[in-house]
């Protein structure tokens, strides 16, 4: 079963809805942020209330996870999430340039999101595909072997 908000539906419902489905168990907390995060757009401090009263974790405690992992996020994102890498492979194999060009081309720096919420730009410190940089992710499309000149092609493919 696939609990999902609505404009306008409860956040409280959501996660009481998410929580049911995967049980109260500590083990099930980072799944249900998965689902938060990705169903509302971030994890808001409504979410992370009710799930410390559902499962009986400390409110500080899913804040640390919530904050920790680069893919859940506690303030609202774009539509569309770009995950640049930043691990010295990538950085060596010509990084820094792709970083300068998207950056130029969203008019962003490092953890913001534009103001038509349509992007949101963050670094990573690895991808896990080293063999390929550089590389970045938009949304759960990867792309390695970037270069400055492809950065335009790949923002036009989420238009």
């Amino acid at each position: 079963m696939k609990v999902e908000v609505k404009a306008g539906q409860d956040v409280r419902k959501l996660v009481r809805g998410l929580v049911k489905e995967k049980g109260h168990e500590k083990a099930e907390l980072i799944p249900i942020l998965q689902d938060i995060n990705s169903q509302l757009g971030y994890i808001s401090d409504e979410a992370i209330q009710e799930l410390s009263e559902l499962m009986n974790i400390p409110l500080s405690h899913i804040y640390s996870v919530a904050t920790f992992y680069r893919m859940l996020s506690t303030e609202p994102r774009g539509r569309h999430t770009i995950q640049f890498c930043e691990s010295a492979p990538c950085h060596v194999a010509g990084g820094r340039v792709v970083w300068q060009k998207l950056q130029a081309e969203l008019g962003l720096e490092n953890g913001e999101t534009s103001e038509d919420e349509k992007w949101t730009l963050i670094t990573t410190s690895c991808l896990g595909v080293c063999g390929v940089g550089p590389v970045l992710v938009v949304d759960h499309d990867i792309y390695g072997n970037v270069t400055p000149d492809q950065v335009p092609g790949i923002l036009s493919n989420y238009e």
